[in-house]
């Protein structure tokens, strides 16, 4: 009697953690690869949106683990000379792309930053994952012609290479003033909650 109980005991143990293993085994993975608006700037990082993103698209039934690989001041040059070791390191099943903001506010060629954008879809295509924009807008600074030919590249790359645009959630913030850090450029920690809501709702058909 004792082996029989002690066999069962062995069997509801083993099938536990396969269920518990094939549950993680499940997750899908997501890089985030950003900027400041996505690093955490001036905050903890476990209050930035990229860090509560998990719950929020686990509310659509998504299992996601999310890597934040953004760093405040990156360029989409920038993003693109890190990306290699972050496909490599983290082998994602997703790219969700939040660059060309610092690109915009030094007035870099719209080009430029296209040509940026565009090898960085290449070579997350190359590794087997999915990549995914978002659509990034900045302040007039350099005219109306300028912020034209900016915010035309990310249509015409996610048209071009057929990739989800996602809507800028920074136009939504900058509505609520006292959501926005004195720079009028970042938002605080008391809005990250509700990016995460935004984005989870903008991504999760994606994923």
């Amino acid at each position: 009697m004792t082996r029989l109980i002690s066999f069962l005991f062995f069997i509801l143990f083993s099938t536990a953690s396969l269920a518990q293993g094939s549950a993680s085994a499940q997750d899908s993975k997501l890089l985030v690869l950003g900027d400041s608006l996505s690093a955490g700037y001036n905050m903890d990082i476990k209050q930035s949106w990229p860090s509560l993103l998990p719950d929020a698209l686990a509310k659509h039934d998504k299992a996601v683990t999310v890597v934040n690989g953004s760093i405040s001041g990156d360029t989409t040059g920038n993003g693109l000379a890190r990306l290699p070791q972050l496909l490599e390191e983290h082998a994602p099943d997703t790219v969700l792309i939040e660059l060309g903001a610092n690109d915009g506010l030094r007035g870099f060629p719209p080009k430029l930053m296209s040509a940026n954008l565009d090898q960085i879809i290449e070579q997350i295509k190359a590794a087997g994952a999915k990549p995914i924009m978002m659509q990034i807008k900045i302040p007039p600074n350099y005219g109306k012609r300028y912020n034209q030919q900016f915010e035309y590249v990310f249509a015409a790359l996610a048209d071009q290479q057929n990739v989800p645009l996602l809507p800028f959630f920074l136009e939504h913030i900058i509505l609520k003033p006292e959501w926005m850090m004195n720079d009028g450029l970042h938002p605080k920690p008391e809005a990250q909650p509700w990016i995460a809501e935004f984005v989870a709702e903008e991504l999760y058909q994606y994923l």
